[in-house]
């Protein structure tokens, strides 16, 4: 838009479309009590005279408010979701002029039919918009039909299922992830022939989507880079974290030659403390997500480094897009990857310091 388009008037619009100053705010407005031909000549005014309302303007005027659902992992406070929480909360505060409100719910990953208990309970709430992490695929789709149904515009956070064609999409390529993990790997194991994936699961299955893929890609490129390197697979239960130690020291006990592993979910420092529990130091463990205790853990020597993912910004973003989308009716980007950041304890004080300026 050039510079004589952004001083256009209504009165100057109201001219061209041959129509009363009125008739064009009514227009402008969405009100009622226009007709159509009177509608059509300022629509067609506005082409010409390229017009951008100010949408801004727009907004602060109007006082309307806007709820935004959240639908999201039960956690801790020092889990990872709480950073993306964090995040929400940042943006609200940010685009505290456009009138945003968060409505949240947790759903318990690792419990059958929580996911849809909390969907069903923000849908009756009636919101604005949606913001969801999904669960597994056929559950997902059966509350975004619901959605559709109410013609909510959604976004997906940290796992994406493209098929079900989100407004947009914030988090990492989990695949890429997962391939990326295993470059670093086969760095970490030098001459090792073997490794160990670490899965945190309930009920036979795994809580979360980005596990499972990021597994897979891992997987997927050993096997075809490396298919000399064995993978063992050792389950930990989400419900059972007390057995975690026995677990721990009967795998060891039956693969003592293991001394490589990785955890593709964001608690690897229930495998690091162990280490430094146990004076292990001479295994290398490789995890996800810049939580406390994972970087604890890296402080202590027993997780060698962090594949991170900038989940606060992740939250941020979400709620913007829908702010972009809903209140200032703007274009979004439907693919939103996060970078898949690799972090040490010699780069990771400048990770964190780099990040915590970003959140003040």
């Amino acid at each position: 838009m050039d510079e004589q388009s952004k001083r256009v008037r209504i009165k100057d619009i109201a001219e061209r479309a041959g129509v009363s100053v009125g008739t064009v705010d009514r227009v402008l407005h969405g009100r009622s009590g226009v007709s159509e031909e009177s509608r059509k000549k300022v629509e067609d005014a506005l082409k010409q005279m390229n017009y951008e309302p100010n949408m801004y303007a727009s907004v602060l005027a109007s006082n309307k408010k806007y709820v935004f659902a959240c639908l999201l992992p039960l956690h801790a406070p020092s889990d990872y979701w709480a950073y993306v929480v964090a995040g929400m909360k940042q943006a609200v505060r940010a685009f505290s002029d456009f009138n945003i409100s968060l409505k949240m719910e947790y759903y318990d990953q690792y419990e059958s039919g929580s996911f849809m208990m909390a969907g069903e309970r923000l849908l009756n709430s009636e919101p604005d918009g949606f913001i969801l992490a999904p669960a597994q695929e056929e559950v997902t789709a059966f509350l975004v039909s619901g959605l559709k149904e109410k013609n909510l515009p959604y976004v997906f956070i940290d796992f994406n299922i493209p098929r079900l064609t989100p407004l947009a999409f914030y988090g990492q390529n989990a695949s890429c992830s997962g391939a990326f993990a295993a470059r670093m790997m086969k760095m970490m194991l030098g001459c090792e022939t073997e490794l160990v994936i670490f899965r945190l699961i309930n009920a036979g299955r795994l809580g979360s989507n980005q596990q499972l893929i990021r597994e897979e890609g891992f997987c997927s490129y050993m096997s075809k880079n490396h298919p000399g390197v064995k993978m063992w697979k050792m389950n930990l239960y989400a419900k059972q974290l007390d057995e975690t130690e026995r677990l721990l020291d009967a795998f060891f006990a039956e693969h003592p030659s293991v001394r490589c592993g990785v955890a593709f979910n964001s608690k690897v420092y229930m495998i690091g403390e162990y280490m430094q529990k146990h004076d292990r130091d001479d295994f290398r463990l490789m995890g996800y997500d810049l939580l406390e205790r994972n970087v604890e853990c890296m402080r202590q020597g027993t997780v060698e480094c962090i594949i991170a993912q900038q989940p606060t910004l992740q939250g941020y973003n979400s709620v913007e897009c829908l702010c972009r989308h809903l209140v200032l009716k703007k274009k979004v980007k439907e693919n939103n990857y996060m970078p898949i950041n690799l972090l040490t304890v010699e780069n990771l004080d400048f990770y964190l310091d780099a990040h915590s300026n970003n959140e003040e």
